[in-house]
């Protein structure tokens, strides 16, 4: 069995960026999708899968277009939907509630959105479903770390140490099969 790659990138900034933007789809500035164009021009692959989020999908396109790559929208890798908070910033969501997400999001959900374990899983059948070549996924903050849980089981508090600014990449080397094993090939933030 050989391994492929599949790199992991965060969407480009938003047009304002610090809000929880879950199922909000917020469009990413031009000098967003440009930081994608430039970190994707080195990765290896030949595959490529976006959320159907424009943020996301708008980026893939335009890494896609110069390497006549089509985009493969996939809605689970959106980002956690987080319900009544989605769209605010942090400080205008009650502190105690922010804070009890932030410690536990499976236990303590936004209102009206999604539990953490809900986007493991949709991620995990979204990680399994990635065809065994290089792929490009461009993706959200949440769903990268969903991804980090689902293959190598970190727990919440480790997730939240990785630093995923706008247009950072994950790559991640996976040997496919039962038992799917990978590894952390690299990280560009």
């Amino acid at each position: 069995m050989s391994a492929f790659l599949v790199h992991l990138m965060r969407h480009g900034a938003p047009q304002t960026p610090g809000l929880l933007l879950g199922r909000t789809d917020a469009p990413s500035t031009p000098g967003g999708i440009a930081a994608c164009l430039e970190r994707a021009r080195a990765l290896p692959f030949d595959a490529l899968i976006a959320s159907d989020l424009c943020r996301a999908a708008r980026a893939a396109e335009a890494i896609g277009e110069p390497r006549g790559l089509p985009v493969a929208l996939d809605p689970r890798w959106r980002e956690l939907d987080f319900g009544d908070w989605d769209g605010l910033a942090p400080e205008h969501v009650e502190r105690p509630a922010m804070a009890a997400f932030w410690d536990d999001p499976d236990a303590n959900p936004p209102p009206g959105g999604e539990r953490w374990s809900a986007l493991t899983a949709r991620v995990d059948g979204a990680l399994a479903a990635i065809p065994e070549r290089n792929t490009l996924v461009v993706t959200h903050g949440g769903a990268i770390r969903a991804a980090l849980a689902c293959l190598f089981g970190f727990e919440q508090r480790h997730l939240w140490a990785f630093e995923l600014p706008y247009a950072a990449v994950v790559s991640l080397r996976i040997w496919p099969g039962a038992g799917r094993t990978a590894q952390i090939a690299g990280l560009q933030a």
